[in-house]
């Protein structure tokens, strides 16, 4: 059955390990294409997630994003790494006779700024972190997968309604053929007949043989009606089917062209147009098929 590459979902966990919040986003695209951002604290969660999604999704470029809140029973108390500090102020010593009167003045609020000077708070048991974190996203994939098999219920249904008109245009085309031809036929043997002149009856119908031929649109209404199964039985297959839609949607616009450049017809042109119109609608569709 089709599926979806469009779909978000977003799960949130709370505990006493802290607030967890994933978020996946999916749109279409050739291939599977994962575009984490986790932070620094569970950055150790990657291979686990990134071996998560491409065991549940073929196609789309996924946007994971989790996001992490320690708890506030943590304390508010700042842990200083004064060792570093110490060390700044030293620094800071030395260089600030030499700046410019207009660039000195360190303030307490700089040094706080500065990369490791304030240690990290102590985090919950690491293990149970990443237990949960992986717990919770396992109901996020399962929301976004979800998703993505109701709208690939949706495309699957309006493909196949426009399946459906196409193999009514198809029958329209094969049915007008003969009738143009016989009409054709009419309209040449009365202008023969018009004319002062005597013309050699086989010369007459070879003429109308070569208009029938040209006209001739057997094998690809033929094909057309294959393809047309094809596609059908594609969208029941219990795997992913957008790349084979997509080729079919390719040979389905062959045919029509082909059928289209042999029309010799106002309202058979205008049965192909339909028909051409149609098969962009799908192929518009099947690209956001997986």
């Amino acid at each position: 059955m089709p599926q979806s590459m469009t779909a978000f979902a977003r799960d949130e966990s709370i505990s006493d390990a802290g607030t967890i919040t994933w978020e996946l986003r999916s749109v279409n695209h050739r291939y599977l294409e994962l575009n984490l951002r986790l932070p620094d604290q569970l950055r150790q969660l990657e291979p686990r997630v990134r071996e998560l999604l491409q065991a549940a999704l073929k196609r789309g470029k996924i946007d994971c994003t989790l996001k992490y809140q320690p708890p506030q029973n943590l304390g508010s108390d700042l842990h200083l790494n004064q060792e570093l500090i110490d060390g700044l102020l030293v620094a800071i010593s030395h260089l600030e006779p030499r700046l410019p009167d207009n660039h000195r003045g360190t303030s307490a609020l700089d040094l706080l700024a500065w990369p490791g000077a304030v240690d990290p708070p102590e985090l919950p048991d690491n293990k149970q972190l990443l237990t949960e974190a992986t717990d919770c996203l396992k109901l996020a994939l399962k929301q976004l997968c979800d998703t993505r098999k109701r709208e690939g219920h949706q495309l699957g249904e309006l493909i196949s309604e426009r399946l459906d008109t196409i193999d009514g245009l198809v029958d329209q085309i094969a049915a007008r053929v003969p009738e143009i031809l016989a009409l054709r036929g009419e309209k040449l043997r009365s202008r023969v007949a018009d004319m002062a002149a005597t013309v050699d009856p086989e010369r007459l119908e070879q003429e109308l043989v070569i208009t029938a031929q040209k006209a001739d649109v057997e094998e690809e209404l033929d094909r057309l009606r294959i393809h047309l199964g094809e596609v059908r039985d594609t969208l029941k297959r219990d795997e992913p089917i957008g790349r084979r839609l997509d080729f079919l949607m390719q040979e389905l616009n062959r045919e029509a062209n082909t059928t289209a450049s042999k029309s010799i017809d106002g309202a058979m042109t205008g049965l192909t147009v339909d028909l051409k119109v149609l098969i962009e609608q799908m192929r518009e569709q099947v690209q956001n098929i997986e």
